[in-house]
């Protein structure tokens, strides 16, 4: 997530750098590399706010029996999966 934002930063930049600067930017992400890169951003972040929410169950004191804390990690990676998966799909 931290590379993310530095290309986050930098699309900022092209963007107001002018409509010639931001083509080549466009073009790097729409390349096949980019986009591999932005759908693993993109299920980072899904995955980092699937345990957040994780995290904020766990403040209340519940969730701590082993099978509880698997079970609610494999909830925040298949949260991750399906939410990265629909956002891909309907983006386009």
């Amino acid at each position: 997530m931290s590379l993310g934002l530095i290309f986050l930063a930098v699309w900022l930049m092209q963007t107001a750098a002018g409509p010639e600067q931001y083509q080549y930017f466009r073009a790097a992400m729409g390349s096949p590399l980019g986009k591999i890169l932005l759908i693993g951003w993109t299920f980072a972040f899904f995955l980092h706010l699937g345990n957040g929410i994780r995290h904020f169950v766990w403040d209340t004191g519940r969730g701590f029996e082993k099978s509880q804390a698997n079970a609610s990690a494999w909830a925040a990676l298949v949260m991750a999966i399906a939410l990265t998966a629909g956002f891909w799909v309907l983006r386009f």
